[in-house]
């Protein structure tokens, strides 16, 4: 079990410290590369979402020193950020695992995407080779884990979500939503749910600006809206009441003299801005002009806070299946750990009774099928009765901490060669979501 996770995210750093840490989607393979190479790492995968930026890693040795990994990759001075990372390791980092792919550690308790997002990032892990055994099992048996939660309880079942938290807050800007315009910058998964929300109701008008043209067809298409140039994005931000921004860029895209452009050529009337980008795409100076109502992620997840006393039942239960399962996951892998020995004593012990067998046979010349019964089932009972101890031993010592001498104990006294199990093929899960600011 030595597995470790570190990083920050919405419970233990600010959106605008999120975001120094944020890896963008064309660099997570070399990121993930570079943690794999890190001393004391076998094997790594990282998340990064609008709300996490996790790294996880499995040592062989016990220790790794993650946040000298964080300091290098990020050129951080030591100590710089400290108070906001966060670390687990081996149990409690398993149950961290377990907790985000089952959105319960989620800003949205139950909310699906971070499933999706952990799913992606485990397949760029498998395409770039940073996963291959004991963390392929520990990500395969999180989706499993998450799957279970959401159908042996209500966690999810009418789930708060940022999208209709934004709803939420544009209607008490603007009374309702009846004819409002709403602008899309970007085209990814969390801008269509918002819309969509706004869409019921009630806004009218959807423009759509993406970087990539075809992109913005494509969505604008299933809204019936309007598709416009990104290069056209400041000439035609003023048509919309409310704008919602998700772009992935590294710096804000919205600044202060931009809202005064957009307030003046629409003759003062509010706009409200919807940023649910890390990095943020809209500078929290435009909360600076009347008129103009900004909304980030750190916002809206207060809001959705005030909203889930109703599902802590259930959310309390979800707890207990993890718990549960953490508690399965640890005495399977920790059985892991000393199969390989018993099926190498196993299999050692095997070939010296068919070594002994047949040179016997060389001796007593050709024997009746009773007597070749007979002879079996002498030499397995030997052979049963001197593994019994060892195996017994072994099983045993499964749970103990001192498990690794016993192991090689074992392996010594029987001259065992030190091999390492087959490993498992697991197939690349599905994946159903994107990140916010594709």
């Amino acid at each position: 079990m030595n597995f470790f996770v570190i990083g920050v995210n919405h419970k233990t750093a600010p959106v605008e410290v999120r975001e120094r840490f944020a890896i963008p989607e064309s660099q997570l393979p070399e990121a993930m590369q570079r943690l794999a190479r890190y001393p004391g790492v076998e094997e790594a995968m990282i998340v990064s979402t609008c709300n996490r930026v996790e790294m996880v890693a499995r040592s062989t040795n016990g220790s790794c020193d993650l946040h000298g990994f964080l300091r290098e990759y990020y050129n951080l001075k030591p100590g710089e950020y400290e108070k906001y990372v966060f670390e687990h390791q081996k149990r409690d980092a398993v149950k961290h695992i377990f907790r985000v792919a089952s959105s319960l550690d989620s800003m949205v308790v139950g909310e699906p995407q971070i499933l999706g997002q952990v799913k992606e990032s485990y397949a760029v892990a498998r395409a770039v080779g940073t996963v291959q055994s004991q963390l392929d099992a520990l990500m395969t048996r999180a989706f499993a884990v998450a799957k279970k939660v959401r159908s042996e309880t209500a966690v999810a079942s009418s789930s708060v979500s940022i999208a209709s938290v934004a709803v939420e807050l544009a209607e008490k800007i603007f009374g309702n939503l009846s004819g409002k315009a709403v602008y899309l910058v970007g085209a990814g998964k969390m801008c269509e749910l918002a819309a969509r929300h706004l869409m019921a109701h009630g806004a009218k008008k959807i423009y759509v600006g993406n970087r990539t043209y075809e992109r913005a067809l494509a969505l604008a298409k299933k809204f019936d809206g309007e598709a416009i140039p990104f290069d056209q994005l400041y000439e035609t931000a003023d048509k919309a009441d409310i704008i919602i921004s998700s772009t992935g860029a590294p710096h804000a895209i919205f600044r202060k003299e931009h809202a005064e452009k957009f307030l003046a050529r629409r003759k003062n009337k509010p706009m409200f801005f919807i940023d649910i980008a890390v990095p943020r795409d809209i500078d929290p100076a435009l909360n600076e002009l009347d008129g103009i109502f900004v909304y980030d992620i750190d916002d809206l997840q207060q809001v959705v806070q005030s909203h889930l006393g109703d599902r802590k039942r259930e959310a309390e239960r979800a707890e207990a299946l993890v718990e549960l399962e953490v508690d399965k996951f640890e005495a399977r892998m920790l059985t892991a750990d000393v199969v390989p020995t018993i099926v190498s004593l196993q299999e050692h012990l095997e070939t010296i009774r068919q070594a002994e067998i047949d040179r016997v046979r060389g001796r007593l010349g050709e024997l009746s099928p009773e007597q070749e019964i007979a002879l079996e089932a002498m030499t397995r009972g030997i052979i049963n009765k001197i593994m019994h101890t060892p195996i017994t031993t072994l099983k045993q010592s499964a749970r103990d901490p001192e498990a690794t001498t016993v192991i090689d104990l074992v392996r010594r006294l029987f001259n065992l060669r030190t091999e390492q199990p087959p490993e498992e093929e697991h197939p690349v899960a599905a994946v159903s979501e994107t990140k916010c600011g594709k």
